[in-house]
């Protein structure tokens, strides 16, 4: 059986899900088309996707082309849902880029056609629309090959543009042939000889559109139909089908997860490699924790479907898995999991409703959490607080009507604040020896803090013998490391660093003739965990610390004679445009902005520029606080920056 796993993507309101609901019209799976404004879609099955018309969640949805079954799987254009397009990826054969005939080629339209790109994931481009007032052909296609910088083929041409009445004419377009002929040496020659013969010419599209080398362009409407037919032909004969051996070792990727009626985890796997059947006890995630598959079900004509098994090349519906989560690995890890998109810059902290049950608040974000890898929550016990890590303003307004509608718990949002990192500034070294120092812990711990390349993270090193005590001691201080480093000096999360262990020392098992073992004389794990925090955070004061805050990368087209005006609130909010071009009547800007000010930004833009102004950005870097006061972060710690503090916490008496 042929099978196919194609995603749609879009930016938000280019008309994917309406796409969708088409396709699978077409495909004879619902008798009726649904409507976004009505709520009434097919994969937006959330009532707050129906309620705002915009899709939240990833849905899937099979369908038939003759004999090829395609898993179509649709996923939210929105930029604030990102992480939602993120895990969808890795688990696609080939995908359809929506673009709006009207608007053309958007912010999150760039996002996801340069993601594709270095993934080399077979795309189609279908453009949109065109049956709308203001639809464009011939300038949207230089448009889509400019700011896109993609090699496109035109699939056809279009009639009656801008009109109800508008179609699609499938057919090469005449330039076609050029633009195969950059990646293929025997359509350069007859191109060039003026005798490209249609089948080289359909068999050099197919190749290379699987290559992800050209990308063929559709014209369409969802709405009426037009030029849906081509692009499903497209889909069958152009994009490749899915690979994997079902007799290979098991292997598989989980991109999505969440809760049946009963509470139960339903996790969402592409299978790469071997066949998952019901009742096998298999591995799963980097710990290689097992569990065993009670149920499976898989896609089939629009709906899922109760099977035994499911091969290399499908995607299933797992129950039975009470502890996987989005980005597990199921048998062979085919690869490590990796972020495709920036991590969440930004931050808020819950605020419980007068009547809220902070039990449930704390279940109900929890279970939010686990089906969205790149949401973070921060818990502060002190306080009673929990903090969430977003993307954006729209987010933060999903997550609590979510909490109200799903959970029955009602919140609001303190002001967002930016999500900033530490970096360490030098070299600083720490030890702490048994019994010396007022140390009331039976270990010796000595570290060393070093700073490392932009982007490297964190690294662990030994200068000490491996034997010199039990591993177990050494993973204890190696864990409670990083667990320690996620509150810096001034509470931010410390990374581009190497911290090394140059001391170590313990007490070994004491026991008394007749009794058991004795404590008080015999180290422990708990103490290496209890004394790495006051030692790591001393080498870490020495060696100081630098607070970076999170820079967008952003790009504003607006009309040249609105500059006088846009310039000065830039500079207002520490933008630095680096880069001006003038291109007509518009000019482009493009530089670094704080990610706190891009909101603002975006909302004022639409007044500074007559309603004129496009307004893209997306994370680039980060980059030192360098005007204002540091920002500081509360702890949720036991506070080893003080140190009377923090054993009275430890071990329940004052140090």
């Amino acid at each position: 059986m042929h099978l196919l796993n194609l995603g749609i993507l879009a930016h938000v309101d280019a008309g994917k899900t309406s796409l969708t609901e088409r396709l699978l019209h077409s495909a004879g799976v619902i008798d009726e088309i649904g409507s976004v404004d009505d709520g009434s879609t097919r994969t937006d099955t959330l009532a707050l996707e129906r309620q705002r018309g915009i899709t939240i969640k990833s849905a899937v949805v099979s369908f038939p082309v003759e004999d090829v079954t395609v898993n179509l799987i649709d996923t939210p254009g929105h930029p604030d849902f990102i992480a939602e397009v993120e895990r969808v990826l890795g688990v696609l054969d080939g995908a359809v880029l929506v673009v709006s005939a009207v608007e053309g080629v958007q912010p999150q339209t760039r996002v996801l056609m340069r993601t594709l790109q270095r993934l080399r994931i077979p795309t189609l481009l279908f453009v949109n629309k065109i049956d709308r007032r203001g639809a464009r052909q011939d300038e949207l296609l230089r448009e889509i090959s400019d700011r896109l910088r993609a090699a496109v083929v035109p699939m056809g041409s279009v009639e009656d543009i801008g009109t109800p009445e508008a179609g699609f004419l499938p057919g090469l377009a005449p330039g076609a042939a050029a633009v195969l002929a950059d990646h293929d040496d025997e359509l350069l020659a007859a191109y060039v000889e003026n005798t490209v013969p249609y089948d080289l010419l359909r068999t050099a599209l197919a190749a290379q559109t699987r290559r992800a080398l050209v990308h063929p362009v559709y014209f369409g409407s969802a709405i009426t139909g037009a030029g849906v037919d081509a692009l499903v032909t497209g889909i069958k004969e152009l994009l490749p089908a899915a690979e994997g051996d079902p007799q290979g070792p098991l292997s598989g990727t989980v991109f999505k997860v969440e809760r049946g009626p009963a509470g139960e985890k339903v996790a969402y796997a592409r299978m790469f490699s071997g066949t998952l059947r019901t009742r096998d006890r298999i591995t799963f995630g980097d710990a290689g924790q097992e569990g065993k598959v009670t149920s499976i079900s898989v896609f089939d004509h629009g709906t899922d479907i109760g099977t035994d098994s499911v091969p290399a090349g499908r995607i299933g519906r797992l129950r039975g898995l009470g502890e996987i989560r989005i980005g597990d690995a199921i048998g062979t890890p085919r690869k490590a999991y990796e972020h495709f998109f920036a991590p969440p810059t930004l931050e808020s902290v819950v605020v419980p409703g007068p009547d809220a049950d902070r039990r449930a608040l704390h279940l109900a974000l929890t279970r939010l959490a686990e089906q969205d890898p790149l949401i973070g929550l921060r818990h502060d016990e002190v306080r009673q607080e929990t903090a969430v890590s977003l993307y954006g303003e729209v987010q933060k307004e999903v997550i609590e009507a979510t909490l109200a509608d799903e959970f029955g718990v009602r919140v609001t949002f303190r002001e967002t604040t930016p999500l900033c990192i530490e970096r360490p500034v030098g070299t600083g070294s720490a030890a702490e020896f048994i019994k010396k120092d007022e140390n009331p812990f039976l270990a010796t711990v000595g570290l060393r803090i070093d700073p490392a390349p932009v982007g490297s993270g964190v690294r662990f090193a030994l200068e000490v013998e491996l034997g010199a005590m039990p591993y177990a001691f050494f993973k204890a201080v190696e864990d409670t490391v990083r667990e320690t480093l996620g509150q810096g000096l001034h509470g931010w999360r410390v990374t581009d660093c190497v911290v090394t262990m140059t001391r170590s020392g313990y007490w070994p098992r004491q026991s008394h003739a007749h009794q058991g073992f004795d404590k008080s004389m015999s180290s422990t794990g708990a103490d290496f965990r209890a004394l790495t925090p006051l030692v790591l955070v001393e080498a870490l004061r020495r060696a100081g610390s630098q607070v970076h805050e999170p820079m967008h990368r952003f790009r504003v087209e607006a009309p040249a004679d609105t500059l006088g005006a846009l310039l000065p609130v830039l500079a207002a909010v520490r933008a630095v445009p680096q880069t001006t071009e003038t291109q007509g009547p518009l000019c482009v800007l493009e530089g670094v902005v704080p990610a706190a000010q891009v909101h603002g930004l975006e909302r004022q833009l639409p007044g500074l520029t007559r309603g004129e102004g496009e307004w893209e950005s997306a994370f680039d870097h980060y980059a030192p606080v360098a005007h204002g006061t540091v920002p500081e972060r509360a702890r949720t710690d036991h506070n080893p920056l003080n140190r009377k503090e923090y054993l009275l916490n430890v071990t329940r008496r004052v140090g």
